[in-house]
């Protein structure tokens, strides 16, 4: 049954009187001074700074870190974290025991790094530059080449990277933040320096070998190696190296690698990760259709022509592809080839005529022997057991025809 009218008039009655009640307080509230609770108040910014790109490092040699820390803000920060991380062509030597340390894995186009995060249970004053008493010290390892340093400084701990190992804590005595005498106040939180060393990197590209016979397909696999002894990180937003494949003459890709695009008559590939490790190396498989024969036929697999000076040697930067073109069949020992000796121009017949097809001829210049005294399959030679295979298909399917006739009218008759 259904509520009387009246009883939502009345509820709207006594609502509307609170509901302005409620407004008018919060209209007083919102004209009202703020109370002293809510004023701002006085708060920390921290910056990094102190230190300049790193060049002409050699493998083995190490450098100081001489991080400062300011506080730009208003208020004391009570404590202090300092975050470094370098790359794979860096390490960290001795750690102090209020830092951790922790080996990071590659992800996200992130590549492998080593950090360091340090904890300062002091205050650092507004106005005032500090630094560690004792500066971290890292060393260029023998596959450094362009390498980063990344400084973080912050009032909470950085965490640990889930991708990362566990953290182990350092073993070298503990160090503290002191009044630095060179000021070099930074300006932001957060600094990447390049760090560069004095090294090579050896990129080199290898070709392949294919085989198979006119109309069919057989795989192709190119290489591109960094044969080292440095690794190489390209920047994000820069090209990669590159890799031109062009398949011999004569062939056609029917299946590109993942990383390669068509580009004219070749294929320009790229590779998987930004990060070139030592030793590492990009296999670029194809699916390489052979479609006639062409003589002496090559592709090539190429680098391409961007700067490297890192790699001096460049007499590595070219393959060849190669390509050998069969018939698809067994090969004889004696006679003559197809093209001299064989009879299929002539009228011959397999079993009597000249020896083109024993003799090891091509299947497509040889006599007509090629399927009777071979075992070659017709479609490949071009046998005269074809019009005689299709009368007798003919004959069974005029057989098969008369059959149904009297069976039609056998049926009639019973019916």
């Amino acid at each position: 049954m259904p509520k009387p009218s009246h009883n939502r008039r009345a509820s709207r009655t006594v609502v509307s009187p609170l509901g302005t009640l409620v407004a008018a307080s919060l209209i007083a509230l919102a004209a009202a001074p703020a109370p002293a609770a809510f004023a701002d108040e006085a708060a920390p910014e921290l910056v990094v700074g102190g230190i300049e790109p790193i060049d002409g490092m050699k493998p083995g040699s190490t450098f100081d870190v001489p991080v400062t820390v300011a506080n730009k803000g208003t208020g004391v920060a009570e404590k202090v974290w300092v975050y470094y991380a370098v790359t794979r062509g860096l390490d960290f030597e001795e750690v102090p025991s209020n830092c951790r340390t922790q080996y990071v894995r590659p992800y996200d186009e992130m590549p492998e790094r080593w950090t360091v995060a340090c904890v300062f249970d002091q205050a650092v004053r507004p106005g005032v530059v500090y630094t560690p008493e004792r500066p971290l010290r890292v060393e260029a390892l023998d596959r450094a080449l362009n390498d980063e340093l990344r400084l973080r400084v912050g009032e909470d701990d950085p965490g640990v990277d889930d991708n990362g190992t566990p953290p182990v804590t350092g073993t070298a005595p503990a160090v503290k933040l002191v009044e630095s005498e060179t000021g070099g106040e930074g300006s932001t939180r957060i600094v990447d320096v390049p760090v560069t060393s004095v090294n090579t990197a050896d990129f080199q590209v290898k070709g392949a070998a294919v085989k198979g016979s006119v109309g069919e397909t057989v795989p192709m696999t190119v290489e591109f190696t960094n044969a080292g002894p440095a690794w190489v990180m390209t920047k994000v937003g820069k090209p990669s190296v590159r890799i031109t494949v062009t398949p011999p003459a004569g062939t056609s890709i029917v299946k590109a690698s993942g990383f390669c695009k068509a580009k004219a008559k070749a294929y320009d590939c790229g590779t998987s990760e930004r990060a070139l490790y030592e030793n590492g190396h990009e296999t670029y498989t194809f699916k390489l259709k052979i479609d006639k024969r062409v003589a002496h036929a090559k592709g090539s697999v190429t680098l391409g022509t961007e700067a490297r000076p890192s790699d001096p040697d460049k007499t590595n930067d070219r393959a060849d592809i190669t390509l050998d073109v069969t018939d698809g069949g067994p090969s004889g020992s004696t006679g003559g080839t197809g093209s001299t000796g064989g009879t299929g121009s002539t009228g011959g017949t397999g079993d009597t005529g000249g020896t083109g097809g024993s003799s090891g001829g091509s299947s497509s210049v040889g006599g007509a022997g090629t399927t009777a005294t071979t075992g070659g399959t017709l479609a490949e030679t071009g046998s005269s057991a074809l019009p005689i295979t299709g009368i007798a298909a003919a004959t069974v399917i005029t057989g098969a025809g008369v059959l149904v006739i009297i069976r039609r009218r056998r049926f009639q008759n019973l019916s």
